[in-house]
């Protein structure tokens, strides 16, 4: 199982992580984590494929080169079709409980390969436009709706004393969300068209024009100028600096910086749009299923423990203990019999006084094969006061997703090649969008981008996701 930074910084021993530990006294199922070294996931997953030497589970299976089917064809997983509904039957109830649910937990060809993190709903999504009250305040501008409006807003900005008014969440040219960018409809990566269409937006006809904003924004010092090299950790200290007045990122991360550690009211804005009245539209939809995938290989010696404890993140007790931590010091049960945090727990009154954006992979379950209620269980969301949930329910609810790629399966061959092409195609975007934002190339540069991404196989590539999504809609 893999870890990551913030998981690895609060817990370095996942055979420690106190959640597993109650779990193996539930289930009386005996657990141990092997972790691949951070940075060096795929590198230690592939290795280890190779080898031929496998464990009995594998979380994050989808790295299998080609996928959860090829892992089954080529016998590294177990199919578990013919026996889900046998050793996991409340998994298997979830994944039939719902047709978004069932569509997107199997292969093309209907096998079921994995166990797949599941959410109840439709989560909220979580990467936006987030302003600091102070600075509509100071300049006396309302939240702006269009692209021409946010300009505005920052030169106000800019002029009231933030000097780098917008810290721009990427370090490519794109937002993966859509901000400013998909007003454009030169969306990130692949989605779907407005014909139900596989489509790429980097090769979209208005990039030029977008690229043009960003490129006279970053002339006029209204971007951060570390946007292509700063890390997490850069954006967070220029965030709560009087430099910024805007970010693109998560409420709950910035209710953690901004409101939490410095007291700093913020409100969202949707993405912006080309001329007022247009609906806002982004590309995160994660159509009801989250966290990881979990694949039992067919090394594994006792099948059915593997089923059972797998299954038993599906039970009620499964979801109370993944998504709220261990009972006792962590929640507790209401009279309606549903849980809470602890006002003076663990969750609340950390020792080591890491923040809670930490806390949620400390003391709880943040990203596994199990049922996510984010909604309900995420602290950051829950917190007495909090609003970040607010703000993402917003932006879900009024900004129009449709063009959201589904999850797609690629064949082998398909995954290969698009693998092949898609590394091509993103270093080529990454060095041509950033240079020509930063005015390292001027504008008409993009022609010569799109000239060489055509060259480079961009129209087998399309067409490698548009089989996959014909094969997704047939399912």
């Amino acid at each position: 199982m893999p870890s990551n930074s913030i998981l690895s910084s609060v817990c370095p021993d996942l055979n420690n992580q106190r959640v597993f530990k109650q779990l193996q006294e539930l289930t009386g199922i005996k657990l141990n984590f092997i972790v691949p070294t951070l940075g060096e996931e795929t590198t230690d997953f592939n290795l280890m494929i190779a080898s031929g030497d496998l464990p009995d589970i594998i979380i994050d299976a989808k790295r299998y080169t080609g996928g959860i089917a090829a892992g089954v064809n080529e016998g590294a997983y177990l199919d578990l079709t013919d026996i889900v509904d046998e050793y996991m039957p409340n998994y298997s109830a979830w994944r039939n409980s719902d047709e978004e649910r069932r569509k997107t937990t199997i292969t093309d060809e209907g096998i079921v390969g994995g166990v797949y993190g599941l959410a109840p709903y439709n989560e909220w999504c979580w990467f936006g436009l987030l302003i600091k009250q102070e600075a509509l305040d100071k300049t006396g501008l309302p939240v702006p709706e269009t692209v021409d409006e946010l300009h505005d807003f920052l030169v106000a900005c800019k002029e009231a004393g933030y000097s780098q008014p917008l810290n721009y969440g990427s370090n490519y040219g794109q937002i993966f969300t859509g901000i400013i960018n998909g007003a454009y409809g030169v969306w990130d990566w692949m989605f779907v068209d407005d014909n139900g269409k596989a489509a790429w937006g980097p090769g979209q006809e208005k990039a030029k024009e977008y690229l043009t904003t960003m490129q006279n924004w970053y002339k006029e010092g209204l971007i951060n100028t570390d946007w292509a090299t700063a890390d997490f950790n850069q954006r967070m200290a220029e965030a709560v600096s009087g430099d910024c007045a805007v970010m693109m990122d998560s409420p709950n991360t910035m209710w953690g910086y901004w409101k939490e550690d410095n007291d700093i009211d913020f409100v969202a804005a949707l993405n912006p749009v080309l001329t007022k009245g247009e609906p806002s539209r982004q590309t995160y939809r994660n159509f009801k299923q989250t966290g990881s995938i979990a694949a039992i290989t067919t090394q594994c010696e006792n099948v059915e423990a593997a089923c059972a404890f797998l299954d038993f993140a599906f039970t009620k007790k499964g979801w109370e203990i993944y998504n709220y931590g261990s009972y006792g010091d962590v929640h507790l049960i209401d009279e309606n019999g549903l849980p809470y945090y602890i006002p003076d727990g663990l969750m609340y009154n950390d020792p080591d006084g890491q923040p809670i954006s930490n806390l949620i992979w400390k003391y709880r379950i943040h990203d596994f094969a199990n049922i996510r209620d984010e909604h309900n269980s995420n602290p950051l969301i829950t917190a007495e006061g909090s609003y970040s949930g607010d703000i993402r329910k917003y932006w879900t609810e009024t900004m129009d997703s449709s063009v959201t790629m589904p999850p797609v399966t690629l064949t082998p061959d398909e995954s290969a090649r698009e693998g092949e092409l898609g590394t091509v195609l993103s270093t080529m975007r990454n060095e041509y969008f950033s240079k020509i934002i930063m005015g390292q190339l001027p504008v008409d540069a993009y022609d010569e981008f799109l000239q060489k991404a055509k060259a480079q196989g961009l129209d087998e590539f399309v067409g490698l996701w548009q089989a996959a999504l014909d094969r997704y809609n047939a399912r």
